[in-house]
């Protein structure tokens, strides 16, 4: 009789390490492992896919996602200027569709009935695997070993030292961490007090911006959304991203201390840091200050609270979520051009905006020789434009409810 297949999402770390082995025994089935580089950096994917394989995996897949996460994840993100509560890049959140996307891919791959993943049951992440796979695969069964099969760190320790797993189990970081080339997410530990200020070792992609280096001045080329180029010099989405994360961080740009509220009902403080992510989404908003038409800008600014939140809350696969990425789509149709910026001491400053779709137009603009506005259309401008708020006044002087001004007085002193 044929095993049924479990498809695990593996980090290579001591829990999904030791989750192989555990859920073979709580549940009969044999592990598929898939590790899925999003640019987190740290090990080698041949030495965590040879893990894997020690660890009692039949099968170890590997992934090199970093192209894919930057362009059909962090792009879009870019041209949502996707930021929950306006400052999370959603670092975390962004990669999840795409690790699931190859955990379906193994399952129907390997012939796998689940797919589990290493979250815990009181986090945001637990929702955005088992939501994004069942939205791709409804056959698809989940499991989280940590939340399901009562996987604690210390079983997990015991386990791993009973059963001579080639993982280090002694070391404990005092942070959860989670990387990706879009930013770095940085939780427990001290920082769950939440007066705890954050200190230099919780940091990596940034430099303290105390006392930065000296100031650097970049300019960024967009097209419909996107950057292409960095300096004049082409560049990828990722290596767009990479670039900037360089660049930012050695300013100290992108680092984020925040209290969210989660997807479970907790509030929860996080730290981020996502200098590229930052840097980028200032120049691009700022392009669309240039390009974007008023009544649009405004309209997309709700627009990308509502995409943000849906991404934070797992639900990139989603109807509303793609509806919305075809309004946000047409609205880069004209976001083409560059963006100065001064990096400096934390900070990512516009100093200079140039588009061939710009819809700034100097000559309305300048109060000097030259000037196009009529200005003598303003009166009467003014009048229908404020004519539904004078009648209203006018009523509710009528019926005494006008603004009760006895208790002004002017300062007539000299």
């Amino acid at each position: 009789m044929t095993k049924e297949r479990v498809v695990l999402a593996y980090s290579g770390g001591l829990d999904t390490s030791v989750a192989i082995g555990w859920i073979g025994e709580a549940t009969g089935a044999e592990v598929i492992a898939v590790a899925v580089d999003v640019g987190q950096g740290g090990e080698d994917l041949e030495v965590i896919r040879q893990r894997a394989l020690d660890c009692g995996a039949v099968e170890a897949y590997v992934a090199d996602a970093r192209e894919e996460f930057a362009t059909e994840y962090c792009m879009p993100a870019l041209q949502a200027n996707g930021l929950y509560l306006d400052k999370y890049p959603l670092v975390s959140a962004l990669s999840r569709p795409t690790i699931v996307k190859h955990l379906v891919r193994a399952a129907r791959q390997f012939d796998a009935t689940t797919v589990a993943h290493g979250c815990t049951g009181k986090g945001n992440d637990q929702v955005r695997f088992e939501v994004g796979i069942t939205s791709l695969a409804p056959d698809l069964k989940c499991l989280a070993p940590v939340r399901d099969l009562a996987l604690t760190r210390e079983k997990a320790i015991a386990y791993a030292e009973a059963n001579n797993l080639p993982i280090a189990t002694t070391k404990k970081n005092p942070f959860s961490i989670d990387a990706n080339v879009w930013g770095r997410a940085i939780e427990t530990g001290f920082l769950e007090d939440i007066w705890n200020a954050p200190t230099k070792d919780v940091y990596s992609y940034t430099d303290d911006p105390t006392f930065p280096p000296v100031a650097d001045e970049v300019v960024i080329t967009f097209k419909q959304g996107v950057p292409v180029a960095i300096d004049g010099v082409a560049v990828t989405p990722l290596q767009a991203i990479q670039e900037m994360n360089r660049r930012a961080g050695a300013q100290g740009v992108g680092r984020i201390d925040i209290v969210e509220d989660r997807l479970v009902g907790i509030k929860s403080r996080e730290i981020y840091e996502a200098p590229g992510a930052i840097a980028l989404i200032a120049a691009h908003q700022e392009l669309e200050n240039v390009t974007l038409e008023r009544e649009q800008a405004r309209f997309k600014r709700q627009i990308e609270q509502r995409w943000s939140e849906l991404v934070y809350d797992g639900m990139w696969f989603s109807p509303l979520k793609r509806s919305l990425d075809t309004f946000i789509a047409d609205t880069q149709r004209y976001v083409t051009g560059d963006i100065r910026m001064v990096l400096h001491g934390g900070r990512a400053t516009v100093t200079g905006r140039k588009s061939e779709s710009s819809l700034y137009d100097f000559n309305l603009a300048t109060y000097d020789e030259g000037d196009s506005f009529d200005q003598s259309q303003a009166r009467g401008f003014i009048e229908i434009y404020g004519l539904t708020a004078k009648l209203a006044a006018a009523r509710d002087v009528k019926f005494g409810n006008g603004v009760d001004l006895s208790g002004f007085t002017l300062n007539t002193e000299k």
